[in-house]
């Protein structure tokens, strides 16, 4: 009988690749893994043709979703090639950690023991409190014992453990006697650590530890009392040292005994690379899965081991292809740099082959420069920057996101367990009566009716999902903002969309809550507010706050006048729909306060010396800004916009498309009365202004609408001067212009004006051609008429 225990780093390439040579040479009868004992009834779903990694298991408490653990996988990843070997060659394979039934439980006793002292404080924590008080906080002192692998790291001349594993383990290329080696560096760091006066507990050792290293030696004894003669035991490096010198079973048997229990459940769910990074909050992650894609990918060519893992049709001990087999770890550099230039290429950027041959050379020249035996990642990136960026850091940013980190997506197998976020959703359409169904069906909903306004929040935070089970319709002539009225058809792969969403939460609330706040983080003021008011139909209190602060700072910061004016409209109907939906829109009125009276300031020197793309935009926004205040009836935030419009209509230099439009809204709203409009008018047309400038005038006042030229024969007579005082040349030039103007108006609009034109400079009402009227055929309605209208004899 003999016990092997593999020391592995989670998502290490180079572990997962020694330990399945391992594996191959040791023939192991069973196979121990670190991981949640709770999971293993789905352990046979992993070598199901349809599951492609990343995946996760989860591990979560049906009676509270909010309860959960994931334990994230990738095909490089140690443990997942570890149960694919056992999968695949039949030997048992069980996980060994401590079971989340008690870990989930303990960590309940540990949120309501906190919750208990905070509503119970004790005198003398008070007593701390006020004292500490007193003394200004100092920042934190580094603590080299928090990353253990930093001493050794220190010790080798390496400026960071990660780096220094990465170089002696992820990269290597012969096995032999690793895992003895990384067996006997941990005993030698955790024996240090626990007799050094001056070190304190690292941060991986946390008050699970000992409850954890002790399950594990139980599941260990088990194995043995069962017979099995060849032990293969794969855990993370740091645990490796207190597998191999098993205390008495009794300690670990008292240790264990007592703990408390919590109903869980277990399933896959898909996972990311971009979740398996470190920047993701994962405590377990890593720098960048692409790259160690790569790697994996690099080093098992040739040696039977699919991009899933040990294929199944493969023997134990694989024959190498001799094709593959020649790859070198020169080639890793190569096919690294050729993969930059093609997704560079796909950007329209120079990338040549010389420039990939030269990028490679400059990688290896560093790399011997720092005494490395083959360039990692930063040489790489260096030489990626220097030689086929120009320097240049920006397209850096494009290949960190689609080649360093990656952006796979895992698959799951359609027999996998249901996931807590589809349970809630069956729960929720259950209890708000809303039946799945293939066919299309049309939902009104009163939201004055409690059922109603729930049902209407599920549709929206569904939507927030990218889970469009309902499409929200338009009410057509309905007044009120109470009404919705939405078109629902369920799709089958929405049952593949919820299992994605699944990594943002596990009920429908607190994965769009998630999905809400991680977009809030990233968005630009126009993009908060819009998320604003999809949160707002949606319901999610704690997001919005969440975006109430994220606004507030986003407003107080931006600068971009176009930035400001495109949000007001969003926070306008958030105010709108605040009484309906029941929310509370002081801060929003607040915000909305603010950026008007910003905009107001600004907006002069903003709209000043623009071209014609950043004038037409201006329009656009002049528009939604006299809209958004007009629903707001507030006279003050009204009368200073028509105000700063009035300024702008007098304003020198101002494009003539903004200019118009600004004398357009000032008419309609009665600020100027016909005579001073029709002033502005000839002003802008005079022989003194440029026939273009001119024309931009008059697209910017008419365009939409021509009954303002209809009904107003002072605009009509000074347009109609201004055409005909035109050369020829210039009226070939603009017209394109008038023609763009004019073709936004409606037919029955074109053809009255080509009536008047037709009567010359007649003032007269236009009216219909009598000859074209057909008298006789008149009377023969008229009684059908009469009889409508009620008046017949």
């Amino acid at each position: 009988m003999s016990i092997h225990i593999f020391g592995i780093r989670h998502h290490g390439p180079g572990s997962a690749r020694s330990l399945c040579q391992a594996l191959t040479q040791l023939q192991p009868d069973i196979v121990l893994v670190e991981g949640p004992p709770d999971a293993e009834t789905v352990l046979p779903l992993l070598i199901d043709p349809q599951m492609r990694p990343p995946v996760a298991l989860l591990v979560y408490a049906p009676e509270n979703p909010q309860q959960a653990a994931y334990y994230p996988f990738a095909v490089f990843s140690p443990e997942w090639q570890a149960i694919h070997y056992g999968l695949t060659q039949q030997i048992p394979v069980r996980f060994m950690d401590l079971p989340q039934t008690h870990r989930l439980a303990m960590g309940m006793e540990d949120k309501e023991q906190e919750f208990a002292n905070q509503e119970q404080p004790s005198e003398d924590g008070e007593q701390a409190e006020t004292e500490s008080s007193k003394v200004l906080p100092q920042p934190p002192i580094p603590n080299p014992y928090d990353d253990p692998l930093s001493l050794l790291a220190q010790a080798a001349g390496y400026s960071d453990g990660e780096r220094w594993w990465e170089h002696l383990v992820e990269q290597r290329q012969d096995s032999t006697e690793l895992f003895a080696a990384i067996l006997e560096a941990m005993s030698v760091l955790r024996s240090h650590i626990e007799t050094d006066p001056h070190s304190q507990a690292p941060t991986s050792q946390s008050p699970l530890e000992p409850y954890r290293e002790a399950y594990m030696r139980k599941t260990i004894r088990d194995a043995e009392k069962q017979g099995f003669q060849r032990i293969a035991v794969v855990c993370g490096a740091w645990h490796a040292p207190a597998l191999a010198t098993m205390p008495c079973a009794t300690e670990d048997v008292a240790l264990l005994k007592g703990l408390p229990k919590l109903k869980v459940e277990a399933t896959w769910v898909p996972w990311t690379y971009g979740r398996l990074t470190i920047s993701s909050g994962y405590g377990a992650g890593i720098a960048s899965p692409g790259w160690y894609q790569h790697l994996w990918e690099m080093g098992n060519r040739g040696r039977g081991i699919g991009d899933r893992g040990w294929e199944t049709d493969s023997p134990a001990n694989p024959t190498p292809n001799p094709q593959l087999s020649i790859l070198t770890p020169f080639h890793t550099s190569i096919r690294w740099m050729t993969k930059v230039a093609r997704l560079l290429r796909k950007q329209d950027l120079d990338a040549s082959s010389a420039s990939v041959i030269e990028a490679v050379r400059l990688a290896e020249t560093l790399a011997a420069l720092r005494n490395r035996p083959l360039p990692g990642l930063p040489e790489l990136n260096e030489a990626t920057q220097t030689v086929l960026c120009f320097g240049d850091a920006l397209p850096m940013q494009l290949i960190q996101q689609q080649l360093i980190v990656g952006e796979r997506l895992g698959k799951v197998p359609a027999e996998t367990p249901m996931i807590p976020l589809q349970q809630d959703l069956q729960r929720q359409q259950k209890r708000l009566r809303l039946k799945p169904a293939a066919t299309e069906t049309t939902l009104d909903l009163d939201l004055r009716k409690p059922l109603d306004l729930e049902r209407s929040h599920l549709l929206h935070r569904l939507n927030l999902l990218q889970i469009p089970w309902g499409r929200q319709q338009s009410t057509g002539n309905t007044k009120g903002t109470f009404r919705e009225s939405w078109q629902l058809q369920w799709q089958p792969e929405f049952a593949i969309h919820l299992i994605e969403a699944g990594i943002w939460g596990n009920t429908i609330e607190t994965a769009a809550t998630t999905w809400t706040c991680d977009r809030a983080n990233q968005a630009n003021l126009p993009d908060l507010t819009k998320l604003i008011d999809q949160t707002l139909l949606a319901n999610l209190p704690q997001a919005i706050v969440h975006l109430m602060r994220c606004l507030e700072s986003e407003a107080a910061l931006a600068s971009d006048m176009a930035h400001l004016m495109n949000a007001l409209p969003p926070l306008v109907n958030v105010m709108r729909y605040g009484t309906v939906r029941q929310f509370e829109t002081t801060t929003v009125e607040h915000i909305v306060s603010g950026l008007i009276t910003r905009v107001c300031i600004g907006l002069p020197l903003a709209a000043a010396s623009l071209d014609d793309d950043a004038a037409t935009q201006m329009h656009q926004q002049v528009n939604d800004m006299n809209g958004a205040i007009a629903i707001l009836q507030q006279p003050d935030a009204l009368e200073m916009w028509q105000q700063v419009l009035l300024q702008l209509v007098d304003q020198q230099e101002l494009h003539g498309l903004v200019a118009g439009r600004c004398c357009r809204l000032l008419f309609e709203a009665g600020v100027l009365q016909p005579e001073a409009t029709a002033r502005r008018l000839g002003l802008a047309l005079s022989t003194a202004s440029e026939p273009a400038q001119a024309a931009t005038w008059i697209e910017g006042f008419l365009a939409g609408s021509g009954l303002l030229l209809l009904h107003n024969s002072t605009l009509w007579q000074v347009l109609d001067d201004w055409v005909t005082q035109l050369s020829s040349e210039t009226f070939t030039t603009i017209l394109p212009l008038l023609r763009r103007t004019f073709s936004t108006f409606a037919a029955p609009e074109r053809r009255q004006m080509g009536e008047r034109v037709r009567q010359g400079n007649s003032h007269t009402p236009v009216f219909v051609k009598a000859g074209s009227f057909d008298s006789d055929r008149a009377d023969t309605v008229l009684p059908l008429v009469a009889q409508l209208l009620g008046i017949a004899p």
